[in-house]
C-alpha cells in the first residue's frame, strides 16, 4: 500500500486544493501541501531504506501478471531514490515560494502535487504504457507551470515551444509501443523482457528507437534539447528547480530502463553515445556563450544530461553506479543555482549577467552559492558529481572509451567557468561593465515588491541542497553498486517482478578515491577558473569566435517549426546510428 499512498496522496491533496483552495488563507495553503510533500519524502525515505534489502512489487487492483492485464509498481533502489530526490526537491521549491511568490494562488501548490505524483509515478511503474501515461501527466503540468505568468508573451512562447515539441516526441514514443505491443501483447517491462527475441530484428530496433525519443526530448539530449534553454528562461525560478534539477534526468533514467529490461542485448548503444558526446560539448560551448542566467544554467544542464546518457550508453554497472552519484548531485547543485537565480531576480528585477555587474556584494549567502555550485559543476571533492564523474570515467577506461575523459573534462570546465564568471561578475565586481543598451531586456520580479532583505526560507533551501550535493561522495559506494547491479540484470528484474524473487545483492564495491580521480578534479577545477578569467578578459571575442556565436545562435531560433525539424533529424541519426550498429555486430 505504501506505494500507491506516496503517488495517491498528493492526488488527493491536489484535488482538495483545486477545489477549495481559492477560499483558503495563504498560510494554510502553504502549510497543507508542504505538510503533504514532507509526507511524501518520508514515505520515499521508508520505501528506499527497505527496497535496499529487499524491493517492492506492488500490483495494482490486486490484479497479477498471470491475468495479462496487471500494472505492477515496482520499487527498486533506483526508483525509491530517484523518488526521494524528487520529493526533497519538490520540499525545497515549495519553501522558497513561501515569499516567492506573494500573490500566488492555490493553483499553484495544485500543479506542483500533480508534478510531484507524475514524477513518483514515473520512476515507479513498471508497464512500459503506464510509464507514457505518466510521462503525459508530467508533460501537461510542466507545460502549464512553464506558462504560469501567461500575462507575459515571452512566457507563451517558451511554454508553446515546450508543450509542441515535447509533444512530438510522446507522439514517437506512442508509436513504438504500438509497434512492440502488437510483436508481443505485453506491455510490462518484465513481460517484455521475455518476450522479446534475442537477435537483431528490426521491428524491435525500430520501437527502441521510436520509444527513446520521448524520452530523449524529455531529457534535452542533443538534437532534441532546443525548448529546454527556452522554457527556463520564462519558467517560475521554483519551477526550473524541479526541470533541471530531475524532470530532464527522468528522461534518461526512462532510456536506460526501457534498455535494460526489455531491449538489453538487442540493439547497441552507440546512438546514445554520440547524441551524449554532442550534447555534452554543445551544451558546454552555449553555456559558456550565455549572459541570461537561467539560460546559462539551461545549457550548463544539456551539457551534463549528456554525460549521463555517455553513462548510459557505456551499458556496465559500474558506469550506472557512477550515474546514481552523478544524478543526486546535480540534482542538489542545479536546484541550488535556480534558487540563487530566483534570489538575484526578486532582488533586481533581472538575471541579465552585465546588468548585475557587482551589484551582489551584499549577498553573501547567494554568492557561496554560486561560488560553491561552480565548484560542484567542476567535481570539486568530495562532492556527489565529482564521485559520479570518477566512476564513470573509469568504467569508460574499462571499455575502451578513453576519449570519454577528455569530454568530460571539458564539458565539466565549460559549464563551470561559466557560473564561476558569473559569481565574479555579479558578486565580486570583476571584469568590466557592459553599457546599459548592451545589456539584457528588463524582466518584472516574481514577488509584488523586491525583497531587501531574503527570508530564511529563500536561503536555506539552496544551502541544504548544495551541502547535500556537496557530501554526497563521502557515502559508502556499495549500496550504489548493488543497485547498479540489479538495475543492469534483465532477469533479477523479471525474476523479481514476475516471481516474488529477490536478487542476491552481491556486487564489487567501486570507490572514487584514486590518486587519478584527484588529479582528473584538480585539472577540471583549474581548466574552469582559465574559461572564467578568459571570459571576464575578453570584452571583444575574436572573430572566428564570433561567427561561430552567431551560427549557434542562429541554430537556436525559438522558432517552433526549427526545433521539430531538428527533432526529425535527430529521429533519423538516431535510427541510423542503431541500424548500423547492429549491422556490424
Amino acid at each position: 500500500m505504501i506505494l500507491q499512498l506516496l503517488i495517491a496522496l498528493p492526488v488527493g491533496i491536489a484535488v482538495l486544493l483545486a477545489a477549495g483552495g481559492r477560499w483558503l488563507p495563504r498560510p494554510v495553503v502553504d502549510a497543507v501541501t508542504t505538510a503533504a510533500v514532507i509526507a511524501v519524502t518520508v514515505l520515499a525515505a521508508v520505501v528506499l531504506a527497505r527496497s535496499t534489502g529487499s524491493p517492492q512489487v506492488s500490483w495494482l487492483g490486486g490484479w497479477k501478471p498471470a491475468t495479462g492485464v496487471g500494472i505492477p509498481l515496482v520499487a527498486d533502489p533506483f526508483a525509491a531514490g530517484l523518488t526521494l530526490t524528487i520529493a526533497v526537491l519538490t520540499l525545497a521549491a515549495l519553501v522558497f515560494s513561501w515569499r516567492f511568490f506573494t500573490e500566488v494562488h492555490a493553483i499553484f501548490h495544485t500543479l506542483m502535487l500533480l508534478f510531484l505524483a507524475a514524477m513518483s509515478g514515473f520512476a515507479f511503474t513498471g508497464d512500459l504504457f503506464d510509464a507514457f501515461v505518466f510521462f503525459e501527466l508530467m508533460s501537461v503540468v510542466a507545460f502549464v507551470l512553464c506558462g504560469y505568468r501567461s500575462e507575459e508573451p515571452a512566457t507563451v512562447h517558451g511554454a508553446l515551444n515546450f508543450g509542441i515539441v515535447n509533444s512530438l516526441g510522446a507522439y514517437l514514443t506512442l508509436a513504438g509501443i504500438g509497434i512492440i505491443y502488437a510483436r508481443t501483447g505485453q506491455l510490462g517491462f518484465a513481460q517484455l523482457g521475455e518476450l522479446m527475441p534475442r537477435h537483431d530484428d528490426a521491428p524491435a530496433t525500430a520501437a527502441f528507437v521510436l520509444i527513446c525519443t520521448g524520452f530523449l526530448v524529455k531529457a534535452a539530449v542533443v538534437p532534441f534539447h532546443f525548448w529546454l534553454a527556452d522554457a527556463h528562461a520564462v519558467a517560475p525560478s521554483p519551477v526550473c528547480v524541479l526541470f533541471s534539477g530531475i524532470m530532464v534526468e527522468l528522461g534518461v533514467y526512462a532510456v536506460a530502463r526501457t534498455y535494460w529490461t526489455v531491449f538489453d542485448g538487442l540493439v547497441p548503444l552507440r546512438g546514445l553515445a554520440v547524441l551524449g558526446v554532442a550534447a555534452a560539448l554543445l551544451g558546454g560551448v552555449m553555456c559558456v556563450m550565455q549572459r541570461h542566467i537561467k539560460r546559462l544554467l539551461a545549457y550548463s544542464t544539456i551539457s551534463h544530461v549528456g554525460l549521463m546518457m555517455t553513462a548510459v550508453a557505456l551499458a556496465q554497472p559500474h558506469a550506472l553506479t557512477g550515474l546514481a552519484f552523478y544524478v543526486i548531485g546535480h540534482a542538489g547543485v542545479k536546484g541550488a543555482l535556480f534558487l540563487g537565480a530566483g534570489a538575484l531576480l526578486n532582488r533586481f528585477e533581472s538575471v541579465d549577467e552585465q546588468d548585475l555587474h557587482g551589484r551582489g556584494r551584499d549577498m553573501r549567502f547567494t554568492g557561496a552559492v554560486f561560488l560553491l555550485g561552480a565548484l560542484g559543476l567542476a567535481g570539486l571533492p568530495p562532492s556527489g558529481m565529482w564521485a559520479g564523474k570518477s566512476l564513470i570515467e573509469h568504467a569508460s577506461l574499462e571499455a575502451g572509451w578513453w576519449w570519454l575523459i577528455p569530454v568530460a573534462a571539458l564539458a565539466s570546465a565549460l559549464t563551470a567557468g561559466a557560473v564561476l564568471r558569473v559569481w565574479a561578475r555579479v558578486f565580486l565586481g570583476a571584469g568590466q561593465r557592459a553599457a546599459v543598451a548592451d545589456s539584457e531586456e528588463h524582466e518584472d520580479p516574481e514577488t509584488r515588491t523586491p525583497l531587501l532583505k531574503l527570508p530564511w526560507t529563500m536561503l536555506a533551501p539552496g544551502l541544504v541542497l548544495l551541502g547535500g550535493a556537496l557530501v554526497l561522495g563521502l557515502l559508502p559506494g556499495h549500496g550504489f553498486a548493488v543497485a547498479a547491479e540489479a538495475f543492469a540484470d534483465p532477469k533479477a528484474y523479471q525474476a523479481l517482478v514476475l516471481h516474488g524473487v529477490q536478487p542476491a545483492g552481491a556486487a564489487e564495491s567501486p570507490h572514487p578515491w584514486t590518486i587519478d580521480s584527484l588529479l582528473a578534479a584538480a585539472v577540471s577545477l583549474a581548466l574552469a577558473a582559465g574559461v572564467a578569467a578568459w571570459g571576464l578578459r575578453l570584452r571583444h571575442p575574436w572573430p572566428v569566435v564570433r561567427r561561430v556565436r552567431e551560427r549557434l545562435h542562429d541554430l537556436h531560433s525559438g522558432h517552433v517549426g526549427d526545433y521539430a525539424a531538428w527533432l526529425t533529424a535527430g529521429v533519423a541519426v538516431l535510427a541510423l546510428l542503431t541500424a548500423s550498429g547492429c549491422v556490424l555486430r
